[in-house]
């Protein structure tokens, strides 16, 4: 009898095809670099060595939407930037995610005047919200979490249902994280 020998039994582990895919699409999200205002320095700032946001979440920053499937909005959006937003997310590839980053981003900020939009979402669909103004670096870490556990939720679904039922999950959500931001800004 060898040293080896019932060894490998425990140490197997199995699982499917399907686990594995989602696992690496929720671990490795590549994000569009689209920092508007104050809030992109926190951005960056995160993916200094500090706090080093892309090694320990798998994430990249990618210079082209066709390569990206998150668009992380910091900043104040201009009505002139906006159509600049929109293409963007456009150019997206499916599945693609919004982060709304600040309060600029999320309800204006403090500018409620005729040249700036009055939250992303009036643009592009968001999924996570992170308030500040501007948000902590670890704000970030929170949101890019909420948005991997948004991403597992829709995977599932989609997987156990259908691809519609999903976005239709994920519509709901978007609405409710949405008058919830309403309801705090009263």
């Amino acid at each position: 009898m060898g040293l080896i020998e019932n060894k490998f039994e425990k140490n197997v582990l199995t699982s499917s095809v399907d686990f594995l895919f989602n696992w690496a699409r929720r671990s490795s999200l590549w994000w569009l670099q689209f920092g508007l205002a104050c809030c992109a320095i926190e951005m960056i700032a995160a993916s200094m060595p500090r706090y080093d946001l892309s090694e320990r979440f798998g994430m990249l920053y990618r210079a082209t939407p066709r390569q990206a499937d998150l668009m992380i909005v910091a900043g104040t959006v201009t009505k002139k930037m906006a159509p600049v937003v929109r293409t963007l997310y456009d150019q997206m590839s499916d599945p693609k995610w919004v982060l709304s980053m600040g309060s600029c981003a999320n309800v204006g900020g403090p500018f409620d005047t005729y040249a700036v939009v009055q939250g992303v979402d009036q643009v592009v669909p968001v999924d996570v919200y992170v308030p500040g103004c501007p948000p902590i670096p670890e704000a970030l870490y929170y949101g890019i979490i909420e948005l991997q556990h948004k991403v597992i939720k829709f995977e599932t679904i989609a997987k156990k249902s259908s691809r519609a039922e999903a976005e239709a999950e994920r519509e709901r959500d978007r609405e409710a994280a949405r008058s919830t931001l309403v309801g705090a800004a009263d």
